[in-house]
């Protein structure tokens, strides 16, 4: 077995039971190394630490698999994760109450780089780090042998994947391939889901229990869903009993779905529009043309995705909420996220706390939100918290 040594007083975060180990803390390295495959992990004494995955080519170079010296990363070791995940799963009764939900949470649920989502009987699997790619046949037949699925889609053709020198791989691996639109129900929503086109594993359920909060906030309202997609804030403020939802996204073929998403709910068309339209750039022309709203859902992509852009995304996390405060009236709710997993919760409050002071309006924090239960989170891996929420009240 290849064995890596870290540095003096380098092995502290993996003694705190955290999985990653940059290149960096690496003094030697001994044997052969395949990109992926199961290395031992030392301190610079020769004690064991883990059995971790490395990626040669990748800052972060070490990701762990187990801290038992006794363990084997094989076959029974991926079909035990599942299992786990699963039964997590099932107790929080997710599977029972929506038809889409996470399976497994990559590191959160001690599988770095594998994430599984499930709509109705589909499992989309993504591999996006060295040592998931390495194990990919381990890893498919233990979701195999967790239960009889109709089809299980491969969607690794994430853009991170090369830095771990992987090339995208999509398609069918297993069973029938999925619908081109696939109906999935969420709490009572139903939505289209593109499996093999749609964003990450075709639809956003991380945000399922948000949506559910601005079902429950949207009635009366006129309301402005920004960076919509496929419209699920949208179709949850009509079904909540919204005068008027509003969305407003750049992608044309984004829109289209939503289009279809609002029939499938059976909303009638004189209670929506859709505008095709940069999200920033429409707020600005809202409060240009005076225009206001009482809910506004700002939901944008990743904008901070390493800290070279720190100081730029916050600045646009800032702006957006700046210019929603200006357009939003007294007494409304702002849904704002960052999916930035470097922002935290208590940076993201400050940008919201700095948007209301420069917009002069006295502002309350009434509701924390973030990703839901089956998105879980490892205590000894908090960057698993990736999706922060605020639900804010203007108050003047």
């Amino acid at each position: 077995m290849n064995c890596v040594y870290l540095k003096a007083n380098r092995e502290k975060s993996l003694l705190k039971r955290h999985c990653w180990v940059y290149s960096g803390a690496i003094a030697r390295v001994d044997g052969q190394l395949e990109n992926g495959s199961t290395v031992k992990v030392c301190d610079q004494h020769g004690n064991f630490l883990a059995w971790a995955a490395i990626s040669p080519s990748s800052q972060l170079a070490l990701r762990v698999w187990s801290f038992d010296e006794n363990e084997l990363i094989d076959q029974d070791f991926f079909a035990e994760k599942l299992r786990q995940a699963y039964q997590l799963r099932k107790a929080l009764n997710i599977p029972q109450s929506t038809s889409a939900w996470r399976l497994c949470a990559s590191e959160a649920d001690g599988l770095p780089g594998v994430t599984i989502d499930v709509y109705n009987n589909f499992a989309v699997i993504l591999l996006t780090s060295a040592g998931a790619d390495y194990h990919r046949q381990e890893i498919i037949q233990a979701l195999q042998q967790l239960q009889t699925w109709d089809g299980i889609y491969e969607r690794s053709d994430a853009a991170v994947r090369k830095y771990e020198k992987l090339l995208p791989r999509t398609g069918t691996v297993a069973g029938i391939a999925p619908p081109e639109l696939l109906t999935i129900n969420e709490d009572g929503r139903q939505f289209y889901v593109d499996i093999a086109n749609g964003h990450k594993s075709g639809f956003y359920c991380d945000q399922r229990e948000s949506r559910n909060m601005v079902q429950r906030y949207a009635v009366d309202k006129e309301v402005l869903n920004l960076f919509s997609y496929t419209g699920g804030f949208g179709v949850a403020a009509a079904l909540g009993g919204a005068k008027h939802v509003l969305n407003v996204d750049c992608s044309a073929p984004a829109l289209a779905m939503a289009q279809k998403n609002f029939e499938l709910n059976g909303i009638a068309p004189e209670r929506f529009e859709n505008i095709e339209a940069d999200g920033f750039s429409f707020l600005r022309k809202c409060r240009g043309e005076k225009r206001y709203f009482d809910l506004i859902v700002l939901d944008p992509p990743k904008l901070v995705d390493s800290m070279r852009n720190m100081n730029k995304g916050c600045r646009a996390y800032k702006d957006a909420m700046l210019q929603a405060f200006h357009i939003l009236k007294k007494g409304g709710l702002l849904f704002t996220f960052s999916c930035s997993g470097l922002v935290t919760r208590e940076l993201f409050e400050k940008i919201a706390a700095d948007a209301a002071c420069d917009a002069k309006c006295d502002a309350r924090i009434t509701a924390l939100l973030g990703q839901g239960s089956d998105h879980v989170v490892s205590t000894a891996f908090p960057e698993a918290r990736y999706l922060k929420g605020l639900m804010i009240m203007r108050c003047n």
